[in-house]
């Protein structure tokens, strides 16, 4: 017995296949040197560049899709891991960084990187508690080869 299949629906699930890959096409994974280099090119100190690629690693594994809801009913976004309560608004801009939350889980990470800094300047590292477990007194990730 032979089936026909309409050209709607091979058309519809064309349609949703590409939405499907787009929806996963926006998620990165940083690797060690692309990140720091991401980094430096927007004006991170390079003495301090070890701490952030170790902050990124233990927050979220350098995935940039990464979310997080917690019990405080507020939700943490992206690479930096950045949290809904002071720092941005979901579905709309707001917070301290302006930016509406969801902006965080792109794989353009230069909103991130200008929101992680407004919480250093205010907190420093001690605001992520990743940092704290994995990265605060402990050997950091040699990036030396990174800059050649």
């Amino acid at each position: 017995m032979a089936y026909r299949v309409s050209g709607a629906i091979v058309g519809c699930f064309i349609l949703l296949l590409v939405l499907t890959i787009g929806v996963f096409a926006k998620a990165k994974v940083y690797q060690k040197c692309p990140l720091a280099r991401e980094l430096d090119s927007h004006q991170i100190s390079r003495t301090l560049i070890s701490n952030w690629v170790c902050l990124v690693n233990a927050e979220s594994g350098a995935d940039t899709s990464k979310k997080v809801a917690l019990d405080n009913l507020t939700t943490s976004y992206g690479i930096f891991q950045i949290n809904s309560k002071d720092w941005c608004r979901v579905g709309r801009k707001g917070g301290k960084c302006n930016k509406n939350c969801e902006d965080f889980l792109t794989d353009d990470i230069s909103d991130d990187i200008e929101c992680a800094k407004l919480i250093y300047k205010d907190q420093g590292f001690s605001h992520w508690k990743g940092w704290v477990n994995k990265c605060k007194q402990k050997p950091l990730p040699d990036i030396s080869s990174c800059w050649n």
